[in-house]
């Protein structure tokens, strides 16, 4: 198997229909097809084999998407890296997945060190001459006119691609997501999302990532649906585009909802939309239902992790509930486990483990933490959550991000649901600080809405009267945006270090 035989297959099936459009500019499915079996080609002469790692260091170009299939054309393993890293973040990366060659634009190039001992190949995106993109397709299409390309067939266990963890506690690990795990977590993407070879898919967040990489470009790929790219979200240009490029599937994050919901929308059409969805955090329930209230439909959300395709809940194919993250997709477990590894009763709080298809190989090199991901069979997630008894789960928060006061476990999440219901609050996050006495102490930071008046006072009030004393904050800091990563998730670990 192979999980480019799905652009194959779409590029096959509809040559002519357009799979990219990026900046004003078309590339239909027969264009990246044929670019990236050149590309493959390329990679082949130079001496590239199946299981080969080779690193992506780009931001939202369709060079990514070119690049990427020609990757698994060759059997080879794909490694993402974020766009915002710098150098030595780079070469930790490069270095732990031991990557061969990098493809990444000009401008990341001073970002990519010399000296990695693996590296034999700097490919660049975005120029002309040796050593371009073109360079290597060039080369790779002389080759193809003497020796056709014949797709990689890998085992269903073989590994396809290497997603770097964020890294919030030590160093980043490397996901191994296997043929298998990719190709059916995206088949049920797609299923789920109900993609069309009509859709046009609003695809800002990075590609880097797993919900990028997997539940819109290759579930978008396998649909023959359009990909309309976008370097990064900037609120108006996105927008705009809905109209513009009648966008028909918009994929966020919370934060993305919230930011869009302060927006005056007036001078937009937002009529081509049909279907919303968030992912990758936690969805307050207040957001939730702001938005069903504008716009008469729901925020579908999902649920997974990198290490598991990232599919595993969905919310929901038959009955949606404000709050929860859905249950599980088809072939795949959830449960709500206790620290003894015990599954508790339907509706107490425990750690959400996972079973599944899309369930990782491993981390890259790392066996002990496999092992302790992987233990009793579950993909252990770190989430805290509950069931309901008509298997719906409700995410309480991150292990790592509950606070102990004195004692008492206080959820961020669970107070930031709270916070949300007041009307001058744009964007909230609740957060640990050390304490000598009580071991540690809520902080919070608020952004307010354009146009609304908020001080510390008016949070201190509300909590006041709305929460225990135990979950009463410490600290308020009103501040004019909160620190966030790449894919829209707040960066508590920013917020706490101060």
């Amino acid at each position: 198997m192979n999980i480019a035989s799905a652009l194959v297959e779409s590029a096959a099936k509809y040559p002519e229909k357009i799979l990219i459009r990026f900046e004003g500019t078309s590339f239909t499915y027969r264009q990246i097809n044929e670019l990236s079996e050149q590309l493959a080609a390329g990679l082949i002469e130079a001496g590239l084999i199946a299981g080969d790692r080779i690193a992506l260091y780009l931001p939202n170009v369709p060079e990514f998407v070119i690049a990427y299939y020609a990757i698994q054309k060759i059997g080879a393993v794909s490694v993402t890296i974020n766009a915002i890293l710098k150098r030595e973040e780079v070469r930790y990366l490069l270095d732990d997945s031991e990557s061969k060659l990098v493809f990444t634009e000009a401008e990341l190039l001073p970002n990519v060190p010399q000296d990695c001992p693996g590296l034999l190949y700097r490919v660049v995106t975005d120029k002309a001459g040796q050593g371009s993109l073109a360079d290597w397709i060039g080369v790779g299409n002389a080759r193809l006119k003497k020796l056709p390309l014949v797709l990689e067939n890998r085992g269903a266990q073989d590994t396809a691609a290497i997603l770097y963890s964020s890294g919030t506690t030590g160093f980043p690990k490397g996901v191994e997501l296997s043929q298998h795990n990719i190709d059916s977590n995206v088949a049920t993407c797609a299923k789920y999302a109900a993609y069309t070879v009509d859709d046009k898919l609003a695809l800002f967040l990075p590609l880097f990532h797993v919900y990028g990489q997997n539940f819109i470009m290759n579930s978008g790929v396998r649909s023959g649906a359009c990909l309309v790219m976008f370097r990064r979200f900037v609120p108006d240009v996105v927008v705009k585009a809905i109209g513009q490029e009648g966008i028909t599937m918009f994929f966020g994050v919370p934060t993305i909802f919230i930011a869009i919901l302060a927006m005056d929308l007036s001078p937009y059409d937002l009529s081509s939309i049909r279907f919303e969805m968030s992912a990758a955090a936690t969805m307050p329930e207040e957001i939730s239902k702001r938005w069903t209230e504008k716009f008469d439909r729901p925020i579908f959300e999902g649920y997974g992790l990198t290490e598991c395709s990232p599919f595993a809940c969905y919310n929901d194919l038959v009955s949606h509930r404000f709050g929860s993250v859905g249950r599980a997709v088809e072939n795949f477990e959830l449960a709500i486990h206790d620290e003894a590894g015990q599954e508790v009763d339907r509706g107490t709080w425990g750690e959400i483990v996972i079973k599944g298809p899309g369930v990782m190989k491993g981390y890259w090199n790392r066996p002990e933490e496999s092992r302790l991901a992987l233990r009793n069979g579950w993909l252990h997630s770190g989430d805290i959550g509950r069931m309901d008894d008509e298997g719906y789960v409700f995410i309480v928060d991150r292990v790592k991000d509950m606070i102990n006061v004195s004692g008492f476990k206080v959820w961020p999440a669970e107070v930031e649901q709270y916070l949300y219901k007041i009307d001058a609050i744009q964007e909230v996050a609740v957060y640990g600080l050390a304490h000598a006495e009580k071991g540690e102490q809520v902080a919070v930071a608020v952004v307010a809405k354009p146009g609304y008046r908020l001080s510390a006072d008016d949070v201190f009030a509300f909590c006041k009267e709305n929460l225990a004393a135990y979950k009463y904050p410490a600290y308020v800091h009103i501040v004019d945006a909160l620190p966030k990563s790449a894919t829209g998730k707040i960066l508590k670990r920013v917020l706490r270090a101060g």
